[in-house]
């Protein structure tokens, strides 16, 4: 039998990561097994590990304790199946783990996809136990993968983030401030509330990167994080948490006077994580993307749903790669020292904003 490798972190440290090599197991009936093709690692997936048990990201793929599995985005291709669901040779897209491949149990097969319906996934978001065939995904372009993964998983969030705050009339803030700006999915979210009118714009960046997020050109103003002050105090804001500081968070409760909403979205500052405490203001509360997701599919359904989403995605899509000015710059790496390298580097938050990395494990991929 052949190995399998994988990544995992210390679930209460996720500095502390290695990698780990076993015999793959055989499969059961049901079950097929996917080699995972390529995966993306950013700033999201520290995100995970960051939140791992409070959302519970460390159950998708588990490992004994101390340490956890951060998920990734990606493609896979299933090589082996003893399930009538999928036939070998399928590639798809969806969650999967920092590994070289894992086992999914196929259920609820549609045309579309299919979910893993493995026992310890049945009592997570379906959003991340679907499975999406990519021959039928009206999200997947050939050729497009590497901003695919990169770039997809952030911009349904970003997506869903302005769709919740339309759906609640901004909260009746007339300015949007977010934090860690040049993030991808604050990027995703500044540029679909650029299509909103009266909307005042705000980024907040690290000095270094100020120049950086102006070039966006989706913010209306950007500031540093030492000019928290400059921001405009009586305007109504809402305040859209992508950087998860502690600090920079109660800076801005503390010189926000209209302050109307604040959420947490993303923790890039994993460095400076904490609870809100004490703030004047509202209380932040915690934007979990699959709600806003499982309410419009309700009201919607699923394929318009998509559908609206899908049409954002192109869009967007076509000016982080316009060819005279490519936003997004895809670095590939390949191999277990190299997604630790890329691992570590993410973390540490040394990889430049327009940077995107795709990791492949498996020999084939």
């Amino acid at each position: 039998m052949h190995l399998v490798t994988r990544l995992r972190v210390h679930r209460k440290h996720i500095a502390n990561h290695e990698i780990e090599v076993c015999p793959a197991l055989p499969l059961s009936s049901g079950e097929s097994r996917l080699r995972i093709d390529c995966f993306a690692l950013t700033a999201n997936n520290i995100s995970y590990a960051a939140t791992g048990d409070l959302l519970h990201y460390w159950n998708f793929f588990p490992a004994p304790q101390p340490w956890g599995v951060v998920p990734a985005w990606g493609f896979a291709t299933v090589t082996e199946t003893q399930s009538d669901a999928v036939s070998v040779g399928q590639r798809v897209w969806g969650f999967m783990p920092m590994a070289s491949e894992f086992i999914v149990q196929p259920a609820r097969a549609t045309a579309h996809g299919f979910i893993d319906g493995a026992e310890h996934r049945r009592a997570l978001p379906k959003i991340y136990n679907d499975l999406v065939r990519c021959a039928q995904d009206p999200l997947h372009q050939d050729g497009q993968e590497d901003a695919e993964a990169l770039l997809r998983p952030m911009f349904s969030t970003s997506w869903l983030v302005d769709d919740f705050l339309a759906d609640n009339a901004f909260f009746g803030a007339d300015t949007v401030v977010l934090s860690s700006a040049s993030s991808k999915t604050a990027y995703g979210t500044a540029f679909q509330l650029k299509q909103r009118a009266g909307l005042h714009r705000v980024g907040l960046t690290a000095a270094h990167n100020k120049a950086f997020v102006e070039a966006l050109g989706c913010y209306h103003r950007v500031l540093a994080y030492e000019d928290i002050a400059q921001l405009q105090a009586d305007a109504p804001s809402a305040y859209l948490d992508y950087a998860g500081s502690v600090d920079i968070r109660r800076q801005v409760h503390q010189h926000l006077q209209a302050l109307r909403y604040s959420c947490s979205i993303g923790a890039s500052h994993v460095e400076d994580l904490g609870p809100a405490v004490d703030l004047p203001g509202p209380k932040p509360t915690f934007f979990f993307a699959p709600s806003q997701a499982v309410k419009r599919a309700g009201e919607w359904g699923g394929v318009e749903l998509m559908q609206r989403m899908g049409k954002d995605w192109q869009r967007f899509l076509g000016r982080v790669q316009h060819a005279s000015d490519p936003w997004l710059h895809v670095q590939h790496h390949s191999g277990p020292a190299a997604l630790r390298a890329v691992y570590a580097l993410v973390l540490a938050g040394g990889s430049p904003p327009q940077h995107g990395h795709v990791v492949t494990l498996s020999a084939s991929g």
